[in-house]
């Protein structure tokens, strides 16, 4: 592995560090959660027509930048530093890659330089645990052919969809879903990735209130709905969304790192300023050895967080470890940010709590995180049968 970063990749963190610092500021972050979307529209705009972010891990023959994983990973470390409030991480990290792997030649034609360009966005609708971070996606998850989860039943060369999820994240704006859902009855339980338009009747899409109000969630109703089938009937769907989970969860590594980063930074700031006893907070030993604790754990989770997104991108899946290091360095580093602002760290005028909000919600949504080490742990095999015993 190389740790040097080329001049493209560092080009694609300065430019995008810049538009952000212009304009996700605190102000304008605050009204875009506030918004009917949830995020800013111009911002999104911006980010897809002068830089390319959604397309950036797309192939140029639809329409993408051409870049591999890494790339996506960098950007999103500078999204999550300003907490930016986009779709990008629902579109271009959740659903793009998983049109381009089982999507026919039509429907990739058909959707993937829409996606690029920003001009439509997606949403995977599919619990947490499809994704194989902390547990095997054996499809229970969805009902495994019972009731409950999103069910599919055959409609001529169309399918129809029944059921209701929660927690999709920008479930209540994207212009695309791809639905997870089980066919086939108990007999014969399969999931299947369907393609539903945002606009197709018998779609009841409620926005959710969130802990992190940056990631906006909703409860998708989906009352005999058409859709229509991605790929192939007879792909793997649970193994792909198993691999696209490890790719997923190192980008979301990332991007938990560049949080980390920024809001030690704020703390920093502010124990330079914070006087007790006639002297700055932050030359007392104490807060220098409790920062300096961040400090490494930070740094060592960017250092996983990067491997992470090289692995991915050369065929390893490593990406859950990652997540588990950088959600615990963010959740680390907000803790200490509240607790050393004092009085203020936790009140909604200071920018600190929103840091440790994304470290929960995302640990909500993704974690926890020792059930993220857990499963990692199960899938290497370390504690299983024929391995010495490990006595304490």
């Amino acid at each position: 592995m190389d740790a040097g970063f080329t001049a493209e990749q560092d080009e694609i963190r300065r430019a995008l560090r810049e538009l952000l610092h212009k304009r996700c500021g605190a102000e304008e972050l605050r009204a875009a959660v506030d918004s009917p979307t949830g995020y800013d529209a111009g911002l999104w705009t911006a980010l897809a027509e002068q830089l390319g972010l959604p397309g950036l891990a797309l192939p140029e023959a639809y329409g993408g930048v051409g870049c591999s994983v890494t790339e996506l990973a960098l950007a999103a470390e500078e999204t999550g530093r300003a907490l930016a409030p986009s779709p990008l991480l629902a579109t271009a990290v959740l659903t793009a890659p998983l049109i381009l792997a089982l999507g026919t030649d039509a429907q990739r034609g058909e959707l993937l330089p829409r996606l690029a360009a920003g001009s439509l966005t997606a949403t995977l609708a599919a619990p947490a645990a499809g994704l194989a971070l902390v547990a095997d996606n054996d499809g229970d998850w969805a009902g495994g052919g019972r009731a409950g989860g999103i069910q599919a039943r055959r409609a001529g060369d169309r399918w129809r969809l029944y059921g209701e999820i929660e927690h999709v994240l920008d479930g209540h704006s994207a212009g695309t879903l791809l639905v997870a859902a089980h066919a086939g009855g108990f007999a014969r339980s399969r999931t299947l990735l369907f393609l539903v338009p945002g606009d197709t009747d018998g779609l009841v899409r409620v926005r959710q209130t969130a802990l992190d109000a940056t990631r906006p969630l909703a409860r998708l109703q989906l009352r005999d709905v058409d859709a229509e089938l991605l790929g192939h009937e007879d792909a793997d769907v649970l193994g792909a969304l198993a691999r696209h989970g490890d790719r997923a969860a190192a980008v979301l590594a990332c991007e938990a790192v560049g949080a980390a980063d920024r809001v030690l930074e704020k703390t920093v700031e502010y124990v330079k300023q914070r006087e007790q006893f006639g002297r700055a907070i932050g030359s007392f030993q104490a807060v220098k050895h409790r920062l300096a604790e961040v400090y490494v754990r930070v740094q060592a989770a960017r250092s996983a967080a990067y491997y992470a997104a090289w692995a991915t991108a050369n065929g390893e899946r490593v990406g859950g470890l990652a997540l588990a290091q950088g959600l615990e360095a963010l959740r680390d580093a907000a803790g200490e940010g509240i607790q050393l602002h004092g009085g203020i760290g936790f009140t909604w005028e200071h920018d600190v709590q929103l840091y440790f909000k994304r470290a929960a919600g995302d640990e909500l949504l993704f974690g926890p995180v020792h059930r993220l080490r857990a499963h990692a742990a199960d899938a290497a095999r370390l504690f299983g049968p024929g391995q010495p015993e490990v006595t304490v």
